[in-house]
């Protein structure tokens, strides 16, 4: 029996925001990414997919099923790649009233970068490796 490594073709995480019209804002009006998709349960914003160039994920809202003090984003980071200025991004960021983590500054492996955390804790990291 031969084993064959998984070929997928995309990948989108899905991230839980205790408030998501504020996570909504800190992806869109600070990071850049656009919202492609608004979905609607029963009359209410339920979820969103959003999309910066190839990069998508959904941003849902917390039903705190699991309660409302959980802690999320542990041990989790997305590194997202672009071939943008990374300084240009940082200060749009903080234009946003984002504080940044790290940077933008190079990494010690060389790209520059910079580093946020979002509203619900969940780090993102944002270089340009070229």
């Amino acid at each position: 029996m031969s084993h064959t490594a998984l070929q997928a073709d995309s990948l989108r995480p899905t991230v839980t925001a205790t408030d998501l019209e504020k996570s909504i804002a800190f992806y869109t009006e600070g990071l850049g990414f656009e919202v492609t998709h608004r979905g609607e349960i029963e009359g209410a914003l339920r979820y969103v997919e959003m999309k910066a160039g190839n990069v998508g994920f959904v941003l849902g809202r917390d039903d705190f099923k699991k309660g409302r003090d959980r802690v999320k984003g542990v041990g989790l980071r997305f590194h997202i790649d672009t071939s943008e200025d990374i300084k240009e991004l940082a200060d749009r960021a903080i234009k946003a009233g984002i504080t940044l983590d790290e940077g933008p500054a190079p990494l010690p492996w060389g790209p520059m970068a910079f580093a946020v955390t979002d509203p619900d804790g969940f780090h993102l990291t944002i270089a340009n490796p070229r």
